[in-house]
């Protein structure tokens, strides 16, 4: 497939001080572990399938990266040719050293009943650095990883950086071998 896999990729989605900003506040902000759904509706902690922290940030925070995302809706559906009705919550992640998320799906795969499958269209946001070899400030493994039954493609990790796809595309996070990997999920219906 020439257009595999189907991103749609805003890089400066957030100024570099937005970034950094939320960054440092998801540095001092609680965080718990972060669930996995499928085998429950409200999602289950399982430490072989996904090791996160869902970091929980101020109201505002929450707020401006909706309403950002509400902002981009339009720019989503024209490249991904459908119509979104809302968009979840955000995650705010942080992945320590170790911290993965298995090659899974988000929805929209018609094989389970659950709220998930309403999802579409998935994004991630990165708000820390990549890098192939330890340095500060920056995080080695962690990558955004798509998979098909031939391909393997690595999301290479810019701050700010937006990525959208179809949320029945396979991808993973590799496990982080090196510094905190931070970032924000989220998914339009």
């Amino acid at each position: 497939m020439a257009n595999w896999p189907d991103l749609f990729i805003i890089r400066q989605f957030f100024e570099p001080l937005v970034g950094d900003a939320i960054v440092a506040e998801l540095k001092s902000s609680e965080a718990s572990a972060a669930t996995v759904y499928g085998r429950t509706t409200s999602g289950s902690i399982d430490q072989n399938v996904r090791r996160t922290l869902r970091v929980k940030p101020s109201d505002q925070t929450i707020e401006l990266v909706t309403a950002q995302l509400l902002e981009c809706k339009q720019a989503v559906e024209k490249h991904f040719a459908v119509t979104l009705n809302e968009c979840e919550e955000p995650q705010f992640l942080r992945y320590r050293e170790g911290d993965f998320f298995v090659a899974h799906q988000d929805g929209n795969t018609g094989l389970q009943r659950l709220e998930t499958e309403r999802r579409l269209i998935s994004t991630v946001i990165f708000l820390s650095r990549e890098s192939e070899v330890p340095e500060p400030n920056a995080y080695c493994g962690g990558s955004l990883v798509f998979t098909d039954l031939r391909n393997r493609f690595h999301m290479r990790a810019e701050p700010g950086t937006l990525v959208a796809f179809r949320s029945e595309t396979t991808h993973e996070v590799t496990p982080v071998t090196h510094g905190e990997r931070y970032s924000i999920a989220s998914w339009y219906r």
